[in-house]
């Protein structure tokens, strides 16, 4: 028998995990209306607290309680975590018989279980990210050759990805606070205290992040996961092997190709495994917070989608129109092949043979140009990518500040999160699922929680599917704009 492609597998673990969720979800208990003390602008009072909705969501670690308390005539959802039960018991007696109840159920069981495979998942993820940001970026970058072809090209090249990208990340980031999907959600890991770094100021910010791109010790930031000092040291390393040359270059360049085919098969592995996960965190969502969760979810992957239609639909043709001065139209139709197998297969780098073909013998672009800006914009050049980690990241950061009031999301933050995700962008393996494990660097930038990235993995297939060829389709773009600055030397 045929094995299920893996999009397949992961809707049906995303469909049995919700299943089985809705039937672990203990619901809301029922408790009399009682009185006890609460911290109230820094004054303890003693407060009517109506707990006819009392929930508890326990995932193993800690126990979150969300019930409905009188204040001034009206009613105010509040939530509280505890470490465990004891704690609870001392701080609410009036929980524990409940919480025994909730504890002696089959769904108590699931939900922890499930936590605990989630945060499996997530720390393979996590251990594959830093070996497979620098192998990428540092055979990426030397493999483009010898250092004559740092010329105009090069620059031109680069600048139209930096350009595209930061559009990018504008429309989502200007999409995401249009529709604020993460606004009023709740989700796993939020509400954990203070977010280090919040209040830093615009200029504090680019002074921190210059500093961190260079590293005193690569081999610390390393062990310590220092994820832009990894990207900014990779991408060194792979220029001063190109500038080496001879036989060293050659050793250096194939050792850290050799070094990324290995983490590529490995993060395969990983992936491959995304069923597992997503079944065990859409059991944890439905089981912990109900069927709610969709609608957040909704809503999240109504902005990524418009985001990614904006960029696709108007920016990258307005670049066509009036910089490379070609039909946007006529340009899409030549490039639909390659747009139509990036959609199915999700991996640039896997549609790059076809992507060279429609460029060079559809669209009339020559090799000379396509083999240079092809290549490479699999390599660092993710427009959809980094567009829906900003996306991704803000929507964490605005259901963050739905549950902790200590966290703000300031326009220092948002510029944090663009800025990172082009970095993070730029390291993504041209491979189905690598948003994923980029957007841990992302998430680590601004101090939110890597647990809420579990529950987007659930739809992650299907925006991985149309960011990828968001991907193609910049990347052909920009072989029309070089074509037309390099037409003179072709």
């Amino acid at each position: 028998m045929k094995k299920l492609p893996l999009h397949f597998q992961i809707l049906i673990a995303l469909i049995l995990g919700t299943i089985v969720g809705v039937f672990a979800n203990p619901g809301d208990f029922t408790l009399e209306d009682t009185q006890r003390d609460v911290e109230i602008d820094g004054t303890t009072k003693t407060v009517d607290v109506t707990e006819r909705r009392i929930h508890f969501a326990d995932d193993g670690k800690s126990i979150t309680v969300t019930y409905t308390r009188k204040e001034n005539g009206g009613s105010v959802v509040d939530t509280e975590k505890f470490a465990n039960a004891d704690e609870m018991a001392d701080a609410q007696p009036s929980w524990q018989a409940i919480y025994a109840d909730y504890a002696a159920g089959i769904g108590r069981n699931l939900t922890v279980s499930a936590k605990w495979v989630g945060d499996m998942f997530l720390r393979l993820l996590k251990m594959v990210t830093i070996p497979l940001i620098m192998t990428s970026l540092v055979s990426g970058v030397a493999g483009l050759g010898s250092t004559s072809r740092f010329g105009s090209m090069f620059g031109k090249t680069l600048l139209y990805y930096f350009v595209t990208s930061m559009l990018a990340i504008t429309v989502g980031i200007v999409m995401v606070n249009i529709v604020s999907p993460g606004v009023g959600a709740t989700l796993p890991g939020g509400g954990e205290g203070a977010i280090s770094g919040a209040d830093n100021t615009l200029a504090g910010v680019f002074i921190s992040l210059a500093e961190s791109m260079v590293p005193t010790n690569p081999i610390h930031a390393l062990a310590e996961g220092q994820f832009l000092s990894i990207i900014a040291f990779s991408i060194l390393l792979g220029v001063f092997i190109i500038f080496a040359g001879g036989e060293t270059g050659q050793r250096m360049r194939q050792f850290f190709e050799d070094a990324f085919a290995v983490m590529l098969q490995m993060t395969m592995f990983i992936i491959r495994l995304a069923p597992i996960g997503v079944f065990a965190f859409m059991l944890f969502a439905t089981s912990s917070q109900g069927l709610d969760i969709f609608k957040t979810l909704g809503w999240y992957m109504l902005a990524v989608f418009l985001a990614l239609a904006v960029h696709a639909t108007i920016v990258l043709p307005l670049i066509l129109k009036f910089v490379a001065k070609q039909s946007p139209l006529a340009f899409f139709k030549a490039m639909s092949p390659a747009l139509m197998t990036a959609v199915s297969t999700a991996s640039s780098n896997g549609t790059l043979p076809l992507t060279l073909t429609c460029v060079e013998q559809r669209a009339g672009v020559s090799n000379r140009i396509s083999s240079f800006v092809l290549p490479l914009g699999a390599t660092i050049n993710m427009d959809g990518t980094a567009l829906y980690e900003a996306v991704a990241v803000l929507f964490i950061a605005q259901a963050e500040a739905t549950v902790n009031p200590d966290f703000t999301l300031t326009l220092g933050t948002q510029v944090v999160v663009a800025i990172t995700a082009l970095m993070a962008s730029v390291g993504a393996a041209g491979i189905p699922h690598a948003g994923l494990v980029m957007m841990a660097i992302v998430l680590q930038a601004v101090g939110l929680p890597l647990e809420a990235q579990g529950v987007i993995i659930a739809v992650d297939r299907i925006l991985d599917m149309f960011r990828t060829s968001v991907n193609v389709w910049s990347d052909s773009c920009g072989c029309a704009v070089l074509a037309r600055f390099e037409k003179n030397s072709a």
